[in-house]
């Protein structure tokens, strides 16, 4: 009798396991049953939100449940990072995170909340943003060349903004005063979207921004553009210079945004996700959108969670040694 019911508890162990082992793609097959949150670490209207809405947007229509984004501002993406963090890992709750708040955070905070490696689940890259020196429409200096020597001679009272410490706009001014040897005054937002305000309204002298969120006022004429820190000029921006061809071949910056997920979430939610992000990116009118902004689309190899995976390690490894001195 002792036998029979040790066996029909083993037997019942063995159902609920299977039960279990099933669960996980029966979840996989129903999500998403409700609508998604999409964290955005900062204020509406700058380049990341922007990049979120339009590839989001598409994305709803994909998996056919809508995403709500949700700005979450404070200290440089940090507070809206850590809430996505320990949010719960079942998919409905997910962050547009960048360079700054997945690499830059790291050395910037000793004290930082999450660590991108390890709290995260990688999802999809969606776009890489070109970096701009920009400055206000009457900041005295006319080219790159007459900006590096009147910051040099004006440090103390030049003043670069910013959407906080960690953010794509602090590391990469941070790059550039490493290398002209400068230390302005620092003036922080809770987003690159009121930092760009700011800069248009003449109540900050420069700062350093994705292109994204620069091309229309370029264009417009309310703000300056020194140049663009990368190899190549920029097809939405083709009277830009590169920083190469204006003088200072040392600053190359780039971002990026991308999806991400807290730790834990399950592969095939995860493999979902993945499929309509990369759909979203082949989308005629998504593309247009991103490309007009000046963003590069990546390509399919660097889509996948394992790419973004990588990106993430070495863009922490790659910007380390350039913020540390900083924290």
């Amino acid at each position: 009798m002792k036998s029979h019911g040790r066996s029909l508890a083993g037997g019942c162990l063995a159902v609920l396991a299977g039960l279990g082992a099933l669960a996980l793609p029966a979840q996989a097959q129903t999500y998403p049953a409700r609508s998604i949150t999409m964290i955005v670490p900062f204020a509406a209207g700058g380049p990341t939100d922007v990049i979120a809405r339009i590839v989001t947007g598409h994305m709803a229509q994909t998996l056919g449940q809508s995403i709500i984004v949700e700005n979450v501002v404070g200290a440089g993406g940090t507070t809206a990072t850590t809430r996505a963090a320990r949010a719960a890992n079942d998919g409905y709750t997910l962050i547009t995170g960048h360079m700054g708040t997945h690499a830059a955070s790291v050395p910037l905070y000793p004290n930082l909340a999450y660590h991108p490696e390890k709290d995260f689940e990688p999802v999809a890259l969606l776009a890489s943003t070109p970096i701009l020196i920009l400055a206000r429409k009457d900041f005295p200096p006319k080219d790159l060349k007459e900006f590096i020597v009147y910051v040099k001679a004006n440090e103390a009272k030049v003043n670069a903004a910013h959407a906080g410490i960690g953010s794509v706009s602090h590391a990469s001014c941070q790059l550039l005063e490493s290398i002209l040897v400068v230390k302005p005054v620092s003036v922080p937002f809770n987003g690159t979207g009121p930092a760009m305000n700011a800069l248009v309204g003449g109540q900050v002298d420069y700062m350093c921004d994705q292109i994204v969120n620069a091309v229309p006022q370029i264009n417009g004429g309310t703000i300056k553009a020194y140049a663009i820190a990368t190899p190549e000029r920029n097809p939405s921006l083709s009277n830009v210079p590169t920083t190469a061809e204006a003088g200072l071949p040392a600053f190359q910056a780039q971002a990026w945004n991308a999806i991400f997920a807290p730790k834990g979430t399950p592969a095939p939610v995860i493999a979902k996700l993945n499929a309509a992000a990369a759909k979203a990116l082949d989308d005629e009118n998504v593309r247009k959108r991103l490309l007009d902004l000046g963003s590069v689309i990546p390509g399919p190899a660097d889509r996948t969670p394992e790419a973004l995976a990588a990106l993430v390690k070495s863009e922490i490894a790659k910007w380390t040694p350039v913020l540390k001195p900083a924290s």
